[in-house]
């Protein structure tokens, strides 16, 4: 058998490896698709599939063609050491290109973020609009749109605040210092008893006499609302303090504001600033 029918015979066979795994990516990629369309229609990923699939099968033709050569009896690193220096230019100038897509999937495949979440990212915070090939869209709370480039997000501490469960209500009630001893009892009463009645609170909480301030007595309200969304956050805390407003206002309980008292011993009179 010449040197010719076997090169025609190995590049056959090639040919035929060739299409078989191509097949192969293909039916897989489908199965991918199909998966993440079930899970998550809108995801960026399926976009990238594509690019993926491509590179597997560009990939493939590469090492089919370099183990073909090699099998003919060409040194293949000479082939390669002649591209060398062509590499490295286009190896440089597309550094950050790959970067970016290698961080773009590293953040797809982490599921860190997805359209439409609340996210803080090396001091930028605001929602995803949209993730590229290269780049994260963020609409930050100006309404500007910041670009950041996947392999900097991919290295980036990222806090998604929209895939928290609750949000952290912290507030501070100054009730006078005249207040008597039930109406303070009443005080911690209203907030217990709103928070219970509130769907979108959580029942943990806890309300008690927190300190004494310069003009007021301070009871403190800790819980939780349900739900990650600020906007939903925001609704309910003001929901919250207004009808705390109301119901104290309802049983005169007086909210403290700052003051100060003197005192004058000569003739035991106090004058109120």
């Amino acid at each position: 058998m010449s040197n010719l029918e076997k090169g025609l015979i190995a590049i056959g066979i090639n040919i035929i490896l060739i299409i078989i795994l191509f097949k192969i990516i293909d039916i897989v990629d489908e199965k991918i698709r199909k998966k993440i369309s079930t899970e998550e229609s809108t995801s960026p990923l399926l976009r990238y599939m594509p690019i993926i699939m491509k590179l597997l099968k560009g990939i493939i033709i590469f090492i089919a063609i370099t183990g073909f050569l090699q099998s003919q009896g060409y040194s293949v690193s000479s082939i390669l050491a002649g591209f060398g220096i062509g590499g490295i230019a286009v190896g440089m100038a597309a550094k950050e290109a790959i970067a970016n897509i290698f961080g773009s999937i590293e953040l797809l495949s982490d599921h860190v973020y997805k359209v439409g979440d609340y996210v803080k990212l090396n001091g930028i915070e605001g929602y995803v609009e949209d993730i590229t090939i290269r780049s994260t869209k963020i609409r930050d709370l100006d309404n500007y749109l910041v670009n950041v480039p996947n392999n900097v997000a991919a290295n980036a501490i990222i806090t998604n605040v929209s895939r928290a469960n609750k949000r952290f209500i912290n507030v501070t009630f100054g009730v006078l210092y005249s207040t008597d001893n039930d109406k303070i009892k009443l005080a911690q009463d209203i907030l217990k008893n709103i928070a219970t009645a509130h769907k979108d609170i959580h029942n943990e909480f806890t309300i008690a006499v927190h300190d004494l301030g310069e003009s007021s007595i301070n009871i403190r309200f800790r819980g939780y609302v349900k739900g990650g969304s600020y906007d939903k956050f925001l609704k309910v805390r003001g929901e919250f303090l207004e009808q705390v407003i109301q119901n104290y206002r309802k049983e005169n309980i007086g909210f403290a504001f700052p003051s100060r008292s003197l005192y004058i011993e000569s003739d035991n009179t106090k004058i109120e600033n």
